[in-house]
């Protein structure tokens, strides 16, 4: 497994990072272990969480998935061997993240509640890179660079990112986080911490986390040149479009027990355009003899600007297929056909 620096940290995370936003509601603690097990065994070194997941975000199972790789790490005693970034949710209407029932914001006092519930579900004493869920301030929609803006009025009393900065500088100088990340962010956002930070105002960040996969390349617009001139690498979460990539929703097939059949929440992938742009990749899958999934994750690891992609997986089989695809390489040949759907359809998910 090929390992590659976050930013500009003393961190080497494996090109692939283990998503784990099931554990606790598709995936029981048992197979979160045995998911977490045979990630480490083949090079994994890099986990990704939230205090939000599981998923989908409820009170009831709120920080179930720490909890689940803390009591891993507790019993494997390997806290050690692993890179782990977790998340602070961001302004939302949901009240359930903190003990006075305030909807969510990234306030100086949400954001050490939150921090102090994250180590203390995850088993630990510090956070390798702790990363802001989605903005605090209003933007366009959930996620980066959507294919439709849509202007939204500030939010009132919006926690500036100067202020959010001098609260993750107080979390390096306790131990309690050692990096900082972002998630779902703009260049807009990305550009303006990166100056707060140079001004003095807090650490600098070393990642974004954004949705990067074939359906979805705006990442590409102004996100890469700013990843790759500011050593901002990306960690690509949903390389496989939740699944629609694979083809198994297509013509409005709704397997038992896949996300779609269980809760009902895959509006992203359902757009004017996603069934033919997905038809277009399977086709080019089929003609160079790809497994579909393989192709999806070996194109968003093989990008310039990126520096780990995050696999999610309900079974062992899953799993192991998508890992295997981490020493895959896309010659020129397959690179132009990609292209040449992308061309025909272009960035039709947000």
């Amino acid at each position: 497994m090929e390992l590659r620096q976050l930013g500009n940290t003393d961190l080497q995370v494996s090109s692939l990072c283990l998503g784990t936003m099931t554990f606790g509601e598709q995936n029981t603690q048992k197979e979160g272990f045995e998911q977490m097990d045979y990630a480490l065994d083949e090079g994994i070194n890099f986990f990704d969480t939230a205090e939000l997941y599981a998923i989908p975000p409820k009170p009831e199972t709120q920080g179930r998935t720490e909890e689940i790789i803390g009591n891993w790490m507790q019993k494997r005693n390997n806290r050690d061997e692993v890179i782990i970034a977790t998340k602070v949710v961001g302004r939302s209407g949901m009240n359930w993240f903190r003990k006075d029932g305030a909807l969510s914001q990234v306030s100086r006092g949400q954001i050490m509640e939150a921090i102090d519930g994250s180590l203390k579900r995850l088993k630990t004493d510090y956070i390798d890179l702790y990363q802001i869920h989605w903005p605090d301030r209003a933007v366009t929609q959930f996620g980066s660079n959507p294919v439709i803006f849509r202007h939204n009025d500030p939010v009132e009393k919006e926690n500036t990112i100067g202020e959010i900065l001098q609260v993750m500088q107080e979390l390096v100088d306790a131990g309690k986080i050692r990096h900082l990340g972002l998630s779902n962010e703009s260049t807009w956002g990305t550009m303006r911490f990166l100056h707060e930070a140079e001004k003095g105002n807090g650490p600098r960040v070393v990642s974004v986390q954004n949705a990067y996969n074939l359906t979805n390349r705006t990442y590409e617009v102004n996100m890469a040149e700013m990843s790759m001139r500011e050593n901002v690498g990306l960690l690509a979460y949903s390389a496989l479009g939740q699944g629609f990539l694979t083809g198994k929703y297509l013509d409005g097939a709704n397997p038992a027990g896949s996300r779609k059949a269980l809760f009902k929440r895959q509006d992203r992938y359902t757009t004017p355009g996603a069934d033919s742009a997905i038809r277009g990749y399977l086709k080019v899958a089929k003609e160079f003899g790809w497994d579909i999934s393989q192709l999806c994750i070996a194109f968003a690891t093989t990008r310039p600007f990126t520096t780990s992609t995050i696999l999610g997986a309900t079974t062992m089989d899953q799993l192991k297929t998508d890992i295997a695809a981490h020493n895959m390489a896309i010659d020129e040949e397959l690179e132009n056909a990609i292209d040449a759907v992308h061309l025909l359809h272009t960035n039709p998910c947000p």
